[in-house]
Parts: C-alpha cells; structure tokens; sequence
C-alpha cells in the first residue's frame, strides 16, 4: 500500500508542483519551436512522454550492470535508440507531421529532461517507479506543449487541429469583427505564453518561491 502511494506521488508531481518546464524550467526549446499548432504540439508530447518513460525503465533495469566510468554514453544510446524507434513510427503512420517536427524529433536525445530524470531518478530506483516517474515528466511536459499548441493555433489561425473553430463570417474581411493575431505564431509569443503560465503556477504555489 506504501508503495502505491509512494509511486502515486511520484506520478503527480511533475504534473504540478514539480513540472519540468513550469519548475525546472528544462525543455523551453522546443516548447518554442513545435508549439504554433495543436497536432505538432500533442505529437511531439506524446513522442517525449514515450521516450522519458522508457528510457527511465530500461536504464533502471541496467544501472547495477553500468559501470559508472560510461555511464553517461550507455544513457546516450538508450536514449537515441528510443528516438530513433519513435521518429520511424512517426514517419510511418503521421508522415506529414513528421516533416513538421522535422529535425525537432531528432532533439528530444538533446532534451535535459531525460537525461535528468535518468540521472535523478532511474538510477537510484527500481524499473517501476522510474517508468511512473519518466511518464509523469513526460506527461507534465506534454500539459504544456498542449496548452502552448491550443492557444497559439486557437488566435493565431482560428483553428485547432487544422479544423475552422471560429467561423468565417466573424472575419473582418468578411464584415465581421475579428482578426487573427498573427503574433501567436512566431516563436517570441510562445516564451511569453511559458512566462505567464509560470508565473500564475508560482503564484499559486508560493512555497515554490521560498525554495
């Protein structure tokens, strides 16, 4: 029972007060890049949520066999396999969203959050927990992509998923009032968006600030 509740924690606490990009501020770069429409966004969380996941499991299930001296480069090829495996997939089955993530897929080996939840957590844990913890990272990660991917798509396109959500007649070219904010899909809009979404998290976690 101790331990469910121990592996419960585990899961939700980088869904909030330990979010990885909310908190630890890790993996702003392609929550940058991948972020201008919901689909590239959900995929590339879902890629990441995969490979932390994964990577956390298999490196605890081999950290009493990896000598310390090459560990780093075991973690490295585990890791890239992993995105390698995933980009493949992606290219199988969601090709044209593959060439939007384009070499951004690749980068997830790059990601600190992986390499960090390996470090932290997998190599100090039995293969359960460090697969409920790569998850819980990979998930808490992906929360925000989504919510990047929504609202920039929602008022930079007027859409979501590619689908017209506000219609056409709201336009103003069509004598409508509306216009769509075409500074929603440039990057800098993104790192305001994470900065807003930090700054409420902090203020309603306040202990977050005195740590």
């Amino acid at each position: 029972m101790a331990a469910k509740s121990k592996n419960w924690q585990y899961f939700l606490g980088p869904l909030s007060k330990d979010n990885p990009v909310l908190v630890q501020i890790l993996g702003i770069c392609s929550a940058l890049a991948v972020t201008a429409q919901l689909k590239p966004a959900f995929v590339m969380a879902a890629s990441v949520m995969v490979v932390t996941a994964f990577a956390n499991l298999i490196m605890s299930a081999l950290r009493k066999g990896v000598p310390g001296r090459i560990r780093i480069i075991v973690q490295l090829v585990v890791i890239a396999f992993l995105v390698i495996l995933v980009d493949q997939v992606l290219k199988a089955f969601v090709y044209d969203v593959s060439k939007q993530l384009s070499v951004y897929v690749g980068l997830i080996i790059t990601n600190c959050i992986l390499m960090g939840r390996v470090e932290a957590f997998a190599l100090g844990h039995r293969p359960w927990p460090s697969f409920v913890d790569g998850l819980a990272n990979g998930v808490g990660y992906g929360i925000i992509l989504v919510v990047l991917g929504f609202v920039r798509e929602l008022f930079g396109s007027g859409s979501l998923w590619g689908l017209r959500v506000i219609p056409e007649a709201w336009y103003v070219h069509s004598g409508g009032f509306y216009a769509n904010n075409g500074l929603m899909m440039l990057p800098p809009m993104a790192l305001i968006l994470v900065g807003l979404i930090i700054w409420v998290h902090r203020g309603s976690n306040k202990d977050l600030i005195e740590k």
